[in-house]
């Protein structure tokens, strides 16, 4: 019997059938998303003007961005391979065989993120992302001795200091740090090499995805996200940014957690070492930025789902061994968090009011999600209210709807007032799931709002970080 046979036939009863088609309520979903964007862009507009005594930092809000319509090297790519995923990616997805499927998936997500990066330019798109002054390549010829670094971080958070870090080293666990100054040390210098490593781990998310939907007994609603993790207008801003490696990290941690659970029902060997793996990069996760702590809820969920006690478990040994590694070389998490906070408030967050970005950050998110993922989201908390009691037994339902809470606690904390469509692609990632309750005739029209959404932000605005 095949690894798959054994996973399908030890899997919980199939959920609930999904909900009839309801296209009005997914278009007024979506036009209130657009009310929404549309009022955070005039009321950001409006405090951009001269004297408005009102500072937001943000140039083309809600998003993080210039105005700055313009064309690049990799346009008429990014339309192909929108055309292409538009076209046949749920057949493909539907067809193929599922380890097929998901390497074409990434394969494909790759060439998506990487035109996208190629609309602003080879340089300014992709090798020059990571190498401003605010960025961690600034600091990396400057770290020779890494337990130094690691004991003397956290003294050097708070700004304002001779030897202050830059924006984003300091704005993060010395956890992010560490994987570019780990790729300069293996020899991997410069931008090419940075970005490169970004957007290998940042397309996993496209795999890891679907495949914990299918591991969870989902294998038919796996098919259905495929092309829409593919397709998503977050391959804005995971290709070039840190937080899509984040992303890809912490997304291939939860699937791992529902691979161990399918090890362990099956009896497998590499159940045990998979659990460690999966609690290991959830672990680092939250020394790669501090709010993926809240993906805690994504874990649980999943682990909920596994119906496997011995997979959390060895999960959270392995994320605490992350913890006692770093605390014994010096870094202690929450002293790096309480600072964190601190030198957030010496910046740009002491002006940006939380009154506008708390429901701000929400519109970009819509813009980053797309229209399909706020349509679906729709139908998913609707579902979950309607059949609270199957959460459970439904990953689609129930990592949708953590995804849903993780982005409701990181917006009401007002600690990312802002830059939320990239901050947040760990997050956003996870409401892919509920994409499989759109109807099946209309997901072509669905991946081809997303396509729009980021061809659109893309070619109109120049995004920042």
């Amino acid at each position: 019997m095949s690894e798959s046979t054994t996973a399908a036939r030890l899997a919980e009863p199939p959920a609930p059938a999904p909900a009839p088609p309801r296209p009005r309520g997914d278009l007024v979903a979506v036009g209130a998303a657009l009310a929404l964007v549309a009022t955070a862009t005039a009321l950001g507009l409006y405090y951009n003007r001269p004297g408005s005594g009102v500072v937001i930092y943000a140039f083309a809000p809600p998003i993080f961005a210039h105005w700055l319509p313009h064309v690049g090297p990799g346009s008429v790519f990014a339309v192909l391979v929108a055309a292409a995923v538009v076209l046949w990616g749920p057949a493909v997805a539907a067809r193929l065989p599922w380890r097929r499927a998901l390497a074409a998936g990434y394969a494909t997500s790759l060439a998506w993120i990487f035109s996208l990066a190629l609309v602003d330019g080879w340089s300014r798109g992709f090798t020059g992302r990571l190498t401003t002054p605010q960025e961690y390549l600034h600091e990396v010829p400057g770290i020779t001795d890494i337990p130094r670094f690691l004991r003397e971080f956290s003294s050097r958070i708070l700004d304002f200091q001779p030897n202050s870090w830059t924006t984003h080293v300091s704005g993060h666990p010395p956890g992010a740090t560490l994987v570019f100054v780990w790729l300069d040390h293996l020899g991997l210098r410069g931008g090419a090499w940075a970005s490169t490593a970004v957007v290998l781990v940042a397309a996993l998310v496209t795999v890891a995805v679907p495949a914990t939907v299918a591991l969870l007994g989902r294998r038919d609603a796996a098919r259905a996200v495929l092309p829409f993790a593919v397709l998503s207008p977050g391959a804005v801003w995971l290709g070039v940014s840190a937080d899509g490696l984040f992303a890809g990290v912490t997304a291939t941690g939860v699937a791992l957690l529902a691979l161990a659970a399918v090890g362990f029902r099956a009896g497998r060997r590499y159940a045990v070492p998979t659990a460690l793996a999966a609690g290991v990069l959830l672990g680092y996760g939250a020394f790669l930025s501090y709010g993926l702590v809240l993906l805690g809820l994504v874990a649980l969920a999943a682990a909920a789902l596994g119906r496997q006690w011995r997979v959390a478990a060895l999960a959270v040994v392995g994320a605490l061994a992350v913890v006692a590694a770093f605390a014994l070389a010096g870094f202690w998490w929450l002293d790096g968090y309480h600072l964190v906070v601190e030198r957030y408030y010496q910046g740009v967050a002491a002006v940006r009011p939380y009154s506008y970005w708390v429901w701000a950050d929400l519109a970009a998110v819509a813009v980053a999600a797309g229209p399909a993922v706020v349509a679906a989201a729709r139908r998913g908390v609707a579902g979950a209210i309607r059949d609270w009691r199957g959460l459970l037994r439904d990953p689609v339902l129930l990592l949708g709807v953590a995804a849903v809470v993780t982005v409701a606690f990181a917006d009401v904390s007002g600690l990312s007032k802002a830059e939320v469509e990239r901050i947040w692609l760990p997050f956003g990632a996870w409401l892919l799931p509920m994409t499989a309750l759109l109807p099946a005739p209309g997901r072509r029209w669905w991946l081809a709002a997303q396509a729009a959404t980021a061809l659109v932000v893309n070619h109109l605005l120049l995004t920042s970080w």
